[in-house]
């Protein structure tokens, strides 16, 4: 299926940079909720992601990463999921985040 590139550019991508993570044992799959800082014109965001099997908390804290922020919210097993942080999955079918290198301000927009 073949978009045009005005329908590509409603999807808001941006760089984020992750500040805080924690376990989320009321979630279906292993997740973490991590919150994103989006900079100052979106500001911190939350989620929750399945990404327990190639990352920890402790990888993740400063980790700057990519999410798709006008998706609406959603409500994860009584969270809030305000953005969906994206991924590749790899052979497996567990989530490998995308990642920005070298890094760039928070909040700036994939085009």
């Amino acid at each position: 299926m073949t978009i045009t590139y005005d329908e590509f550019e409603k999807v808001d991508l941006r760089s984020g940079t992750v500040i805080k993570v924690e376990p989320f044992p009321r979630a279906k799959k292993p997740a973490f909720k991590v919150w994103v800082d989006f900079g100052s014109e979106i500001g911190v965001k939350q989620t929750s992601a399945q990404i327990t099997k190639h990352y920890t908390q402790e990888s993740l804290v400063g980790r700057q990463v990519v999410g798709c922020v006008n998706l609406g919210e959603k409500n994860i097993a009584g969270f809030k999921s305000e953005f969906l942080l994206v991924g590749f999955p790899d052979e497996e079918g567990e989530v490998c985040l995308v990642t920005v290198d070298p890094k760039v301000a928070n909040g700036e927009k994939l085009f």
